[in-house]
């Protein structure tokens, strides 16, 4: 690889695949020399604890970022790309499954106008569990956050660098990303690509993540509608509570002081004033949140790098 500054970045996050990065990386430097163009090869080692780190070391070039423990393929990503020198980001698992060769023809793709060229494992090659779970985050993702893609769960995907200025990734957040940058006015496309079976290691993928997924889905969700207008969503609420509040405590107040109406044994005051104490606290909430919004945030790293070793 030229010294010069890379054109194209590879970025893959590792956990545990210490049977697959060898051949991985010498698939991808295969194909980066057919760009004709300065590459790099930057490997997130995602907290292994096999022999993935002590394989990445004998590889050239690469440069690794080695996490701490694991934080996930979502952090795994974003300190790759936060690292990442290239104008143009590749990104794929590292267990092999995504076929390298691939990345030529998404190029292309990306030079007919594109920011972000989407892969679709169009004959997927993983376990019908894994498979089932998938469709069902797909028909939740439609409704909750469309991105126009079929395939939000493929890491393969080849980037424009301006799509992460500003664009941070955490918890499960790397599937949204076709969603927040199409948001964002990013022109996004997809095309099939070759998936293959897994060769070596294990799965990563379990119950735990799908739930993680579907919590990141709502907040992206929410992000999206109320991220400029937090008050609009919890004021609203909080009215609707203390109209109704209202309401019925001047209906029990009317019906206890003109009808005799007897309240002692009764779970109607309760409610009203219930109902009262929760729409005061969504106003105040809706209002500080607003207030937090304006005063801005500070970005505090939700991952920790323990080193950086880079192989020439």
């Amino acid at each position: 690889m030229a010294t010069k500054k890379p054109f194209y970045s590879f970025i893959i996050p590792v956990f545990n695949e210490a049977g697959n990065v060898a051949s991985l990386h010498k698939e991808i430097k295969a194909v980066g020399k057919k760009l004709k163009k300065p590459f790099e090869i930057i490997a997130v080692n995602d907290g292994s604890n096999d022999a993935t780190l002590k394989i990445l070391k004998t590889l050239s070039p690469v440069k690794i970022i080695n996490f701490r423990k694991n934080f996930g393929q979502s952090a795994a990503l974003d300190a790759g790309i936060k690292h990442a020198q290239g104008e143009i980001l590749i990104t794929m698992d590292g267990d092999g499954q995504n076929d390298p060769t691939d990345a030529p023809k998404m190029l292309d793709k990306l030079n007919k106008g594109y920011d972000v060229v989407c892969g679709w494992r169009y004959h997927r090659q993983d376990p019908f569990s894994k498979r089932f779970i998938s469709d069902g985050a797909k028909f939740l993702k439609k409704y909750f956050v469309n991105d126009g893609v079929h395939d939000s769960g493929c890491t393969l995907r080849v980037y424009r660098r301006e799509c992460f200025d500003h664009l941070d990734l955490y918890g499960e957040m790397h599937r949204m990303i076709p969603a927040l940058l199409r948001w964002n006015g990013f022109r996004i496309t997809e095309i099939k690509v070759n998936h293959r079976r897994r060769k070596s290691g294990q799965s990563k993928y379990d119950w735990k993540r799908t739930f993680k997924g579907f919590l990141d889905m709502l907040d992206v969700w929410f992000w999206r509608k109320y991220k400029n207008r937090p008050l609009h969503l919890f004021g609203s609420a909080g009215l609707v509570f203390l109209f109704f509040s209202i309401v019925l405590g001047a209906y029990l107040l009317i019906k206890r002081l003109f009808f005799g109406y007897g309240l002692a044994d009764k779970i109607w005051p309760l409610i009203a004033v219930t109902g009262f104490i929760t729409g005061i606290q969504l106003l105040v909430f809706g209002l500080l949140a607003n207030l937090i919004l304006k005063s801005g945030n500070n970005h505090n790293d939700f991952y920790k790098i323990k080193s950086i070793i880079e192989e020439k």
